[in-house]
């Protein structure tokens, strides 16, 4: 035989990949996680890019069943099942979703499920293949972070600034023409008159003082991140340290504080924010509950979070009110200064606490029966939020 014809039996030769061969292109893509099942959804092979992104090894894992690999929320909503259902009914079944590795960290990714089927058409089990975007979804998220910011900061600029034009900036006119007047005339004036208009200075002083820390607390807080000191504590010696405070100023019209939260219910916040978030909701409760009122702080939990319930026994409020309790509304802020109730921008200051350790606050009230504020708090350190697939999508091309 040629060597003409040597060379065209070799380049007619058809060569056939080994299982080994196919077994080293899928260890060699150390980015994926590839790994497949049998039909009892347990785990019967592994990938090297598996053990890198999930922290298993091979011998593992062999033998458990994927859900091994899904949150504890995924699970009780029944995620795997729900994968593997679509993917026998559409071909293959496709996510965007956090899930949990060996050390119980959460990492985000691009999922792939399809069934596995045999060469006579028999189902031999799954085929799950991941692609780890914790970065991407990262930078995802600090854009839209970064954006809600930009976009909180452009509008709580406007009602900040017509708050210091309104119901600063009016009453330091009104202080100095008090002020004005006794100057010119203190010495044609009778001496009650004069005690009565510097009782009317001092009492309009101070409230502009308390307005401006308020303020000032409220704009550091939003703002300024390096104050911000989180951590596991119990939720009990924070209710009994704001009772200490405001128990002279409830046991003035005999306003009965007390709180039915276990010992050892804890929270993950910031200290001095959870102090002045329970201080101001429990301090507005007492402004407006009545002689001989009750006041009930009470606690209970949910999933991840505590949700606590501060309860007053006092005159309620409107629904009108109600909607704009935790907005700096111009009008409500003024009516209830000159009320002397003070609940505007203290709500303000709360509702900026509670975003900034992952909470949310909400009011519930009829009028001439009472209030309740309810609150929630993260009872662990959060991890990275796990969102819906309209919230972030990728494409499998990713």
């Amino acid at each position: 035989m040629s060597n003409k014809q040597d060379a065209s039996t070799i380049l007619k030769r058809r060569y056939i990949p080994t299982a080994e061969f196919y077994s080293q292109i899928i260890d060699s893509l150390q980015d994926y996680s590839i790994f497949t099942l049998d039909n009892d959804f347990v785990i019967n092979s592994w990938s090297s890019g598996s053990t890198k992104i999930f922290g298993y090894e091979t011998e593992e894992v062999i033998g458990e069943h994927f859900d091994l690999i899904f949150t504890e929320e995924d699970l009780k909503n029944g995620i795997p099942i729900k994968e593997i259902e679509t993917a026998l009914k559409e071909g293959r079944a496709t996510d965007n979703r956090w899930h949990i590795a060996k050390d119980k960290s959460l990492f985000y990714a691009y999922g792939l499920v399809f069934p596995l089927i045999g060469l006579d058409g028999e189902m031999l089990g799954y085929v799950k293949i991941l692609r780890d975007l914790t970065e991407r979804k990262k930078s995802e998220d600090a854009i839209k972070k970064y954006m809600q910011e930009l976009e909180e900061l452009n509008a709580h600029k406007e009602g900040v600034l017509a708050i210091l034009s309104h119901d600063l900036r009016s009453p330091l006119a009104s202080i100095i023409g008090a002020a004005k007047y006794l100057k010119t005339n203190f010495h044609k004036m009778k001496s009650e008159d004069v005690q009565e208009m510097l009782d009317l200075v001092y009492k309009s002083s101070t409230d502009e003082l308390e307005m401006l820390d308020y303020l000032v607390e409220w704009a550091r807080i939003k703002y300024a991140s390096d104050v911000f000191s989180p951590a596991k504590i119990k939720l009990t010696e924070y209710i009994n340290k704001v009772f200490e405070t405001l128990n002279e100023n409830a046991s003035i019209n005999a306003i009965n504080l007390h709180h039915e939260i276990e010992e050892n219910t804890s929270v993950f916040a910031d200290g001095k924010m959870l102090i002045s978030i329970i201080q101001n909701i429990v301090s507005n409760a007492i402004k407006h509950t009545g002689k001989g009122g009750t006041i009930t702080v009470s606690a209970k939990s949910k999933d991840d979070k505590i949700i606590i319930q501060v309860k007053d026994t006092g005159i309620g409020m409107s629904k009108e009110i109600m909607d704009k309790l935790f907005t700096p509304q111009i009008k409500i802020l003024s009516e209830t200064r000159k009320k002397n109730k003070g609940a505007g921008i203290g709500l303000l200051l709360v509702k900026g606490f509670l975003e900034k350790n992952g909470g949310e606050i909400w009011v519930e009230s009829v009028e001439g029966e009472g209030s309740s504020f309810y609150f929630t708090l993260p009872i662990e350190k959060p991890l990275y939020k796990i969102g819906s697939a309209d919230e972030v999508m990728f494409d499998e091309s990713a």
